[in-house]
């Protein structure tokens, strides 16, 4: 029987994620902290105006009146959901905050196994199966929640399996939400080819991008999504901004002006942006070599922050330290890490799975001092801390492969 067990949610934000705070966005945040007055529910002229000018230089033409700002991913999210009406369509593993705010919003969610080469969206045929299978239990699935560039398994959808993703959604009338939080956290931009579904279906899709993913602190949250420029597109854009003004969603006039700032990518942001990416990438990759190496499966990495491990293969070694499903592993995880790791259960995995998302940005450094050093750093696994942190990551997973013969 699966073990049922009442944890406390994973916090959204990452409590080592934060790098130090360009001062361009401190001085942007000090000069409007003086105003005690919000932005206007949605998002003010400013704001959306940078926002349009990000989201133009990638290749997706915006308007003023089709963005909504919000403070963090999930307010917006939440709202979209309301708004838009039945049965929610999730890859497996997704996102840990997706399906709680599914059920927050009173509709339900699905979950469709991923394909075998990325995370962030579902196998195609997994997908319609599941809708199919949703309908003949009097099910109304409307939306499918995908993310390009993926929390938790830092992977990235490629294009032509993105698209037969999307033909399938929109064949079977789902509105795509296209979580875009971490496109520009490639490791390798050179290496990885990033589309959004909103290039491929602009009629069809909404995109959104928590600027946490890599534009400014994870203690300021703001976000924004786009919508589509149809009838149904404004429609949906009128109840979000009806439930965002219900909740007094509202951003804060200083976060509003750092994330203006920060949207209009100037050259410390774009700079700041790949160095974290660059930074996130080489011990991501390392980190990779040091679970591969001991037999646990884990997709290589090509954006943001985290890997998504299956232990799986370990079972026999594992259960000998009593250690039988991903609720336990995660534990003892943080415990032998010394930050917190979690769960597959979270993502949509059954925890018998003992699949675990683990987070990289503790390999960088304890203090802003530190992770100054790394973002500056030519090769950040030269340095002696680094290279530290990531030799004992790897014996922590040396430890628990080893047989039970081994065991002291």
């Amino acid at each position: 029987m699966t073990k049922q067990r009442q944890r406390p949610a994973p916090a959204a934000a990452d409590p080592h994620g934060g790098l130090p705070v360009l001062p361009g966005l401190a001085e942007r945040f000090a000069a409007a902290a003086a105003d005690p007055a919000p932005e206007p529910s949605g998002g003010g002229p400013r704001l959306r105006a940078a926002a349009c000018g990000y989201w133009s230089r990638r290749g997706l033409w915006t308007h003023q009146d089709h963005v909504v700002a919000a403070p963090g991913a999930q307010p917006l999210l939440l709202a979209l959901l309301a708004a838009a009406g039945g049965d929610v369509l999730l890859s497996r593993p997704c996102a840990a905050w997706y399906a709680p705010l599914a059920r927050l919003a009173g509709r339900p969610a699905y979950h469709a196994p991923a394909p075998a080469e990325c995370g962030g969206v579902p196998d195609p045929f997994a997908l319609l199966e599941t809708v199919r299978r949703v309908r003949a239990e009097g099910g109304a699935p409307r939306v499918l929640v995908l993310s390009v560039a993926d929390d938790p398994t830092g992977t990235v959808a490629p294009p032509e399996l993105l698209h037969e993703v999307c033909e399938a959604a929109v064949g079977e009338g789902l509105l795509i939400v296209s979580d875009e939080t971490w496109r520009d956290t490639l490791h390798d931009p050179h290496d990885t080819v990033l589309v959004s579904p909103a290039e491929m279906l602009p009629e069809h899709v909404i995109v959104l991008a928590d600027l946490a993913g890599g534009h400014a602190p994870t203690g300021w949250p703001a976000a924004v999504a786009r919508f589509p420029a149809t009838g149904r597109g404004m429609e949906l854009r009128d109840r979000v901004l009806t439930t965002i003004g219900a909740l007094r969603a509202d951003l804060p006039a200083p976060v509003a002006a750092a994330a203006a700032y920060a949207l209009t990518e100037p050259d410390p942001v774009r700079e700041r942006a790949r160095a974290a990416a660059r930074a996130y990438g080489a011990v991501a990759t390392a980190a990779h070599d040091a679970l591969t190496g001991v037999g646990v499966l884990c997709l290589p990495p090509h954006a943001g922050r985290h890997l998504y491990a299956d232990l799986s293969e370990l079972r026999e070694a594992l259960g000998a330290r009593g250690i039988t499903d991903s609720v336990e592993l995660a534990d003892h995880l943080t415990r032998r890490l010394g930050w917190p790791v979690v769960g597959g259960d979270r993502f949509g995995d059954a925890p018998h799975t003992l699949c675990v998302r683990l987070t990289t940005p503790p390999l960088l450094g304890a203090d802003d001092e530190q992770r100054q050093d790394v973002l500056q750093a030519a090769d950040p696994l030269e340095l002696t801390r680094v290279a530290d942190a990531l030799n004992r990551f790897a014996e922590v997973f040396r430890e628990l492969a080893r047989p039970s013969a081994d065991i002291p």
